[in-house]
C-alpha cells in the first residue's frame, strides 16, 4: 500500500512531522535541496554573464540526450550527463573566450531541438508504450518518485557541483565583471568560462531529474533573477540566489504534498516564479524611492542664499 499523501485534517503545521515521516518525501527533500542550491549558484552566474539562454538550450539538450539513451536502451542519466556537459562545453568553444553568444546558442538550440524530436520518434517506435513513463519523467521530473540510491546520488553530485562553483566563484566573478583586466592579470578567462559551462551542464542534468527538462529554466533563472534585483553585491546575491532556490524547493514540495493533484515540479517552479515577481516589484519600489526621495523641509531643499558681502 502506498503512503497517503496530504496533510492530516489537524492542519499543515501539525502535519509537517507526518509529511517528513514519509520516506519518499525525505528522498525528495534530500535530492531537491542539493539540486536547488546548485541551481541557485549556477543560475546567478548565468544571469550575471547574460547566459540565461544557455540554460534554456541545455534543457532541450537534456531531452535529446535522455531520449537518445532511451532509444538505444541505455540508462537515461548517462545520456543526460554526456549530452549536457558536452554541448555546454561545445558552445563555449564556439563562442569567443569561452562565452557563447546568442548566435551560437540559437544555432545549437535549433540543432538539438531537431535531434530531440528524432530520438523521441525512435524511442516511441522501438520501445513498448509500457515504458513511456521514462519519457514523461524526463520532461516533468519525478521528485516524489526518487529511489534512495537516486536521491543520494543526486544530492552528492549536486553538492559537489555547488562546492566547485563556490571554489571558482571569485576568479569567475572577476572574469565576468572585467574580462580585460582579468586576462591582463593572468587569469585563464577562457578556461574559467569552459569550466563554468561544464558545471552548468552537470547542474542542468541533475535538475532535469528533479523538476524535468521543461521546467529546468525556471529553477535556474527565477531565484537568480530575484537575487539580482534585490541586491547589487555579488557575494550577497550569490547566497541569496541559493537561499531563494532552496525556499522555492521546500515550499513547492510542501505545497504539492498538501495538494496531492499538484505536480511537485510545477509547484516548485510556481513558487520560484512568484518569488521573482515579488523581487522585481520590491526592486522597482526601491529604485523609485532612490530616484524620488521623500519630500524634505523647504529650508533643507532650498538653503538660504549667502548674504552679499559688504
Amino acid at each position: 500500500m502506498s503512503p497517503a499523501i496530504g496533510f492530516p485534517v489537524s492542519g499543515p503545521l501539525t502535519g509537517v512531522p507526518h509529511m517528513l515521516g514519509q520516506p519518499f518525501v525525505r528522498y525528495a527533500f534530500l535530492a531537491g535541496s542539493a539540486v536547488a542550491v546548485a541551481a541557485g549558484v549556477a543560475g546567478y552566474f548565468l544571469v550575471l554573464r547574460a547566459q540565461v539562454f544557455t540554460a534554456d538550450a541545455l534543457s532541450h539538450v537534456a531531452v535529446a540526450g535522455a531520449m537518445a539513451a532511451l532509444a538505444f536502451g541505455v540508462d537515461p542519466r548517462l545520456g543526460l550527463f554526456a549530452a549536457t556537459v558536452a554541448v555546454a562545453v561545445g558552445m563555449g568553444v564556439l563562442g569567443p573566450r569561452g562565452r557563447p553568444d546568442d548566435v551560437v546558442i540559437g544555432s545549437v538550440f535549433a540543432w538539438i531541438l531537431g535531434l530531440g524530436v528524432l530520438f523521441l520518434s525512435l524511442y516511441t517506435r522501438s520501445r513498448s508504450t509500457g515504458n513511456g513513463t521514462a519519457g514523461i519523467t524526463v520532461l516533468f521530473g519525478s521528485l516524489f518518485g526518487l529511489s534512495p540510491s537516486r536521491a543520494v546520488t543526486a544530492a552528492a553530485v549536486s553538492a559537489a557541483t555547488a562546492v566547485l562553483l563556490l571554489l571558482i566563484a571569485r576568479p569567475l566573478l572577476f572574469a565576468t565583471v572585467d574580462e580585460a583586466v582579468a586576462r591582463a592579470r593572468g587569469l585563464p578567462v577562457t578556461a574559467l568560462g569552459l569550466g563554468f559551462l561544464a558545471l552548468a551542464g552537470v547542474t542542468a542534468a541533475e535538475a532535469t531529474q528533479v523538476v524535468g527538462a521543461l521546467l529546468l529554466l525556471g529553477l535556474v533563472a527565477a531565484p537568480a533573477g530575484a537575487a539580482y534585483h534585490l541586491t547589487d553585491r555579488p557575494y550577497r546575491a550569490l547566497g541569496l540566489s541559493a537561499a531563494l532556490a532552496l525556499a522555492a524547493m521546500w515550499s513547492g514540495l510542501g505545497l504539492s504534498y498538501a495538494v496531492p493533484w499538484l505536480l511537485p515540479s510545477f509547484a516548485v517552479i510556481a513558487v520560484a516564479s512568484l518569488i521573482y515577481l515579488l523581487a522585481v516589484t520590491l526592486g522597482g519600489l526601491w529604485s523609485d524611492s532612490e530616484r524620488n526621495p521623500p519630500d524634505l523641509d523647504a529650508s533643507t531643499r532650498h538653503p538660504p542664499k549667502r548674504p552679499p558681502s559688504p
